[in-house]
């Protein structure tokens, strides 16, 4: 049976204002890395420039508080926007898009630079566990059950290549009264399973929950 996709489960990246600016942010990051202490960059010139643009955005900041409050209280998909896997606005994403399918699969495609790098050419673990950890929870809100991770199960099958076009997907499995069971797998451009991921997620109303808390921080 042929699946259809629908339209992607989080925020589709601008072309201007803060997206435009984290896309560069996400530039500088790789090359820093990229290039170390490399001798042929002034890089105490670079320090400075970087300096400057921070200042510039703390002391335009809203108030914590009110900026966590104005992140969640809105929209799911905007809710996406600040994430860190698939956000636009967050420069530590890589990014990832994600659709989701017709038999509630979620499927999605990310490179990663060397910024994410662990053992040499390959991703660090962690980084590996977080983009998992994030898109099993998006299989459970496409799913129609969405939950916080109570525990995530990871078996680390081969290096996973940096670089390369890589294939995330999850599913959810079973719901047990307010025990959700959601598994998932990255796959290299070969199709071959580098990380493999189960997680058992509590349910709630997440969205909820996040605005509510994020009001009382606002109100502290």
């Amino acid at each position: 049976m042929t699946q259809q996709w629908a339209p992607s489960l989080a925020a589709e990246a601008g072309e201007a204002g803060v997206d435009r600016a984290v896309r560069a942010a996400r530039r500088v990051v790789e090359g820093l890395v990229r290039n170390g202490p490399n001798p042929a960059i002034d890089l105490d010139a670079v320090a400075a420039d970087l300096e400057s643009v921070a200042d510039r955005l703390e002391a335009a900041a809203p108030e914590l508080a009110e900026r966590v409050r104005s992140m969640w209280d809105t929209e799911r998909l905007e809710m996406t926007r600040h994430d860190p896997v698939t956000g636009p606005e967050n420069a530590i994403a890589p990014p990832m898009h994600v659709q989701g399918r017709s038999d509630k699969e979620v499927s999605g495609t990310v490179t990663l630079g060397l910024a994410y790098q662990g053992p040499p050419g390959h991703a660090h673990g962690g980084v590996t566990a977080l983009v998992l950890d994030h898109v099993l929870g998006m299989a459970n809100h496409w799913a129609g059950t969405a939950g916080m991770t109570a525990k995530l199960t990871l078996r680390y099958r081969r290096r996973t290549p940096l670089f390369v076009p890589l294939t995330v997907r999850a599913r959810q499995v079973s719901i047990q009264d307010r025990r959700i069971t959601t598994t998932g797998e990255i796959l290299d451009p070969d199709g071959e399973v580098c990380v493999s991921a189960e997680g058992l997620f509590v349910a709630l109303d997440v969205s909820g929950t996040s605005r509510e808390a994020a009001r009382r921080l606002a109100a502290n």
